[in-house]
Parts: C-alpha cells; structure tokens; sequence
C-alpha cells in the first residue's frame, strides 16, 4: 500500500483546526478553574496541537532540505534559530512540561501544567500559527 505523504500547507491545516478546538476548550474554564473532565480535555487537546505544531515544523524543515533532527528539543531549538517561533525558551519549558506530565513520572505537575497551558502555551502557539501562515503564503 502507497503512503501519502502530507504537505506542509495540510499538516498546517491540522494544525489550525486543533489550535481553534484547543482555544475553545480554554474558553469553556470559569476563572481559570477546571473541573476533572474540563482538564482532562484540555490536556489532550494540548498535547494534540503541539504535536501537530512540531509536525508543521518538521515538515517546513524537510520541505527546505533541512533536517532530520533528533527529537522534540532540538526541533523547538532550531525552530527559534529558522524565526518559526519567537520565545524558545517558553516552547522549551512547553516540551518539557509535556516530559513531566507524563504518567510515568510520579511528579504531580497537572496543576502547573494547566496553568501554563492556559496563561502561555495557547497564546505561544497563536503566534506560531501566525509566522508559520505568514511563512506558509510566501
């Protein structure tokens, strides 16, 4: 069976749509209060719209010939280096935050996590979609 291979512009696409669920899921919280099912949402949400940001990355970068990188940091550091995102230490805090909240770890870190979520990380991978259009229409 023959694979299609996404193009950036679609992995865009995904992209956008999760951002815009992502965005509503926030929107839904009182006060910046989640209850259980609210947070459970949210995260899933999240970690979904950031994978799809890195696969935007990944793609653009194959799509210029650069590439391959070896993992989620690297990607995020060269990402800052190329002007795709422009705060890289946030986006770093956001990989590792991802890292953390893994159940594997015994570190209670969902509170913080939603938090960051809610207060940075949306708003971080706003301005993502915007470069990235921006780049995308040149």
């Amino acid at each position: 069976m023959k694979t299609v291979i996404k193009s950036c512009e679609k992995c865009f696409e995904e992209f956008s749509s999760a951002l815009a669920d992502l965005t509503d899921h926030a929107k839904r919280s009182k006060n910046g209060k989640l209850n259980e099912s609210q947070a459970r949402d949210l995260l899933k949400h999240f970690e979904e719209t950031h994978e799809l940001a890195l696969n935007v990355i990944t793609h653009y970068f194959k799509q210029i010939g650069k590439g391959p990188f070896s993992g989620s940091r690297d990607l995020t550091v060269e990402a800052f280096h190329a002007e795709l995102i422009d705060d890289g230490k946030a986006w770093l805090d956001m990989v590792i935050d991802r890292i953390q909240y893994n159940p594997v770890y015994e570190i209670d870190t969902q509170e913080k996590f939603l938090g960051n979520i809610q207060k940075q990380y949306i708003r971080l991978l706003q301005r993502f979609e915007d470069t990235m259009g921006k780049k995308l229409d040149e």
